[in-house]
């Protein structure tokens, strides 16, 4: 979701009497996840193409080249997107984009580096559903400050005790959180 588009959603949900979302990723996750594709379908979903599952005949080699070509067809590509080498160019990229990030039109918690040779991809492979070949560099959580209220201890089904940190509710990261 765009943010202006997930909060007309949440709106139309308050005026229905019915749950909001917490988080554009909770909204869109639970929106693909219904039963009733008409639902579905009345949500303001949009997405970005980033890769292409199998493409026989295509000529392109690079990763880059893909995204440009996805584009030229009319596809949505993240505009946000750049070839780096090296570290230092990776962590330029980082920064850069951690810059735009309040003023995009809609939310992120990090990018993600991908090798841009194609050839190489196929060889690195996937590791369960995985790619070796694309990694996730998150940007730091969002941080809150409240008061701790009580402090549980939970047994678990093995006995096990695990402490529950009951606070006053405060808003993080798009969700209220009450435990820890």
């Amino acid at each position: 979701y765009y943010t202006r588009d997930f909060e007309k959603l949440n709106e139309r949900q308050r005026q229905a009497g019915e749950k909001e979302f917490a988080n554009a990723r909770n909204g869109a996750a639970g929106s693909l996840r219904l039963l009733d594709s008409r639902i579905t379908a009345q949500r303001p979903l949009r997405f970005f193409a980033y890769g292409v599952g199998v493409a026989a005949k295509a000529r392109w080699k690079t990763h880059s080249e893909t995204l440009d070509r996805l584009a030229a067809l009319g596809f949505p590509v993240s505009k946000e997107r750049g070839v780096a080498r090296g570290v230092e160019g990776l962590m330029d990229f980082y920064k850069r984009i951690q810059t735009k990030r309040e003023q995009l039109p809609y939310a992120i918690d990090g990018v993600v580096y991908k090798v841009n040779d194609l050839a190489m991809q196929r060889s690195l492979g996937y590791v369960s559903r995985a790619p070796r070949f694309a990694v996730a560099h998150k940007y730091p959580a969002e941080e809150a400050l409240t008061e701790l209220l009580d402090i549980d201890v939970q047994v678990g089904r093995t006995g096990t005790l695990t402490p529950v940190a009951r606070l006053a509710p405060v808003f993080v990261g798009g969700v209220t959180v009450t435990n820890a």
